[in-house]
């Protein structure tokens, strides 16, 4: 029998190391650049200085903490250099955020609404006490009467309104005192109706508008507003709506014919009151009551936009005129405010802007000085370290 050739016995296989792994990429130095790799486990102290400033996350806590002492100290020693320093570039959030922690005063809003509900109670008010006074004098006064309330809330907003129609007059020296006082203390809250509570309501529209139509000429996109023309077309559509409004009642309520419905209606509106044609029934003088108000405030308001159009337009022709002329010798020299032989941009700027009547030298100094206050260092420039000195 055959023996079976024996398996020659080989040496047990050995693993193979592995290979060593891909070296990482990193971004390729440019423009004379100098890249080098963080340490993964040591953090620098530019690093330690950022995290003292900005935090340091449950990840690199633990680096943190394994940080020498010496490292951490040039770490405090880098964050006071640059909020001390306060080099050329970007400085800290935390002094950034530092400057946001103090208090910001809004610029004044003239048509907020809570103004207009100061505006509107205090109306009632002043209405009320008129009614008062009115009804308790009655007999001191002369006119057509319908109904006592009624006549006395007529006839202040008639008086305050300035329209006098002459209908129903004082009769005495203490209820014409008191009409003296009523009209001029009306003037107030006639001011504060105009430009709170109409001022508002026109804003609220131009806002809407502003919303709905973009694109056109009446939007200036530019300055995010609805244009002046537009403005005065807006107001003066409000007044021929509250003519319209007064005609048509006066004409079915008050039984006046269509040119006296008119006629009353224009003369009751622009404050002129002959006293020729006025309201006599007591539909009539509750429906006057609250149309004279607003009538009479938006007349007010469109004339306000009419004036400042007409100054809008001056401005405008005056930039032109001022930017189509030539530089001077004079205009050198007036330009040349800290007479260095050369005129900067930013005095060139401020000559044209004083030319054209956006600003005058009275608000120039002024904000020179509040740029001298700024300035502490008095160097031509303010710094942030000058800026956290004059908050403290």
């Amino acid at each position: 029998m055959e023996k079976e050739p024996l398996l020659p016995i080989s040496s047990p296989i050995k693993p193979q190391p592995s290979p060593p792994p891909p070296p990482l990429l990193r971004h390729l130095p440019e423009y004379n650049e100098i890249s080098i790799a963080p340490s993964p486990l040591t953090p620098s102290s530019k690093e330690l200085k950022d995290r003292l400033i900005f935090g340091s996350d449950s990840s690199s806590s633990s680096q943190l903490q394994n940080s020498t002492t010496s490292d951490i100290i040039e770490a405090l020693a880098l964050t006071l250099t640059s909020l001390n320093l306060r080099s050329k570039t970007a400085p800290a959030m935390a002094t950034i955020s530092e400057i946001d922690l103090f208090s910001e005063t809004k610029p004044p809003q003239f048509g907020k609404p809570s103004i207009v509900r100061q505006g509107v109670m205090l109306l009632i008010v002043y209405l009320t006490l008129g009614v008062v006074i009115y009804s308790f004098n009655r007999d001191n006064f002369r006119g057509p009467e319908t109904h006592p309330v009624v006549d006395a809330l007529y006839f202040c907003i008639v008086t305050m309104c300035t329209i006098g129609y002459g209908d129903i007059t004082p009769d005495s020296t203490a209820t014409k005192l008191f009409s003296v006082a009523f009209v001029l203390v009306g003037f107030g809250f006639i001011d504060i109706l105009l430009t709170g509570m109409l001022g508002y309501m026109l804003d609220l529209q131009e806002n809407y508008l502003l919303r709905t139509i973009k694109g056109s000429y009446i939007i200036d996109v530019k300055k995010g507003r609805m244009r002046i023309r537009m403005k005065v077309a807006l107001a003066l559509g409000v007044v021929v709506l509250c003519i319209g409004i007064g005609v048509t009642f006066m004409h079915f309520i008050e039984r006046l014919d269509w040119l006296d419905s008119f006629y009353l209606s224009v003369m009751s509106v622009t404050t002129v009151g002959y006293g020729d044609r006025v309201f006599n029934s007591l539909a009539g003088r509750i429906f006057a009551s609250i149309w004279l108000l607003i009538s009479t405030l938006a007349v007010a308001r469109a004339f306000l936009y009419l004036a400042e159009a007409r100054v809008d337009k001056r401005h405008r022709t005056m930039a032109k005129w001022v930017l189509s002329q030539d530089m001077t010798v004079a205009r050198f020299l007036a330009a040349d405010t800290d007479n260095n032989g050369f005129v900067s941009k930013s005095e060139y700027v401020i000559y044209m802007l004083k030319e054209m009547g956006k600003v005058s030298e009275k608000d120039v100094l002024l904000i020179c000085k509040q740029f001298e206050r700024l300035d502490a260092g008095n160097c031509g420039k303010i710094s942030l370290a000058d800026l956290l000195e004059s908050h403290r």
